[in-house]
């Protein structure tokens, strides 16, 4: 959407978007294949050096909450929060059962992410500890967000990890079950810090990008940009 709207205020200037999650974008970045990589979490340290001595430099437009979800039948079984700990059992597939964690009597099938997906590490980190743990428990594995909203909306009994955006209908965002009470992942609770599992939005480019990619960042992070992030479901940094 911000690509669409910043070429037709810079004329004759091309913005190309290609998926494929945060490693492949800052990858690219790193090897000069494009400008901007796009990231929803951190840079490694190893993904650093790839830089070498033009070095990093990571620019935040946004904020994002990463949601359990979980297929219409499941939250309609009763099912509409879980701590950590219950993920984390999930996940790792010793909770095999709706019942197990509240619901309805229901095998649990859980939908995993590509390992070099931003959402499956930020994930991870918060629910395992580790953003490069084992789901022991997984079924499917999916790669884009579309991909995950499709397998989680046509189980009857799926659980799944999905940026809080895509939440509707169908695809249920669950809230975290924290000594304080249960939190829903929403702008407020991200803001305030409430919500456990949520991260930054980057857009990543060497530290002296060109001027033509600089203007593009600074497009991002004016007003017409924030807009473009509020609209799209997530939370302005600006």
């Amino acid at each position: 959407k911000a690509a669409e709207q910043y070429q037709a205020v810079a004329p004759g200037v091309a913005v190309t978007v290609s998926a494929g999650g945060s490693g492949v974008g800052i990858r690219n970045a790193a090897a000069g294949l494009a400008e901007i990589g796009m990231a929803s979490r951190d840079v490694t340290e190893t993904e650093r050096k790839l830089f070498g001595a033009r070095g990093v430099r990571a620019t935040v437009i946004g904020r994002d909450a990463v949601a359990a979800v979980v297929s219409r039948p499941v939250w309609d079984g009763g099912v509409h929060a879980l701590s950590l700990d219950q993920l984390r059992r999930i996940y790792a597939g010793e909770i095999a059962d709706w019942k197990a964690a509240g619901g309805a009597p229901a095998p649990i099938l859980v939908v995993d992410k590509e390992a070099a997906r931003g959402t499956r590490h930020v994930f991870m980190a918060a629910v395992f500890g580790n953003e490069m743990a084992k789901a022991a428990g997984a079924r499917i594995i999916t790669g884009a967000n579309n991909e995950m909203y499709g397998a989680v909306a046509r189980s009857r009994g799926a659980i799944g990890l999905l940026s809080f955006a895509w939440g509707d209908e169908q695809v249920k965002a669950l809230a975290i079950r924290t000594p304080k009470g249960d939190v829903l992942p929403s702008a407020e609770s991200i803001r305030d810090g409430r919500y456990p599992i949520a991260r930054d939005l980057l857009l990543v480019t060497v530290a002296q990008p060109t001027p033509e990619t600089e203007a593009f960042l600074a497009y991002m992070l004016g007003p017409a940009g924030q807009r473009v992030v509020k609209d799209s479901g997530y939370v302005p940094v600006r």
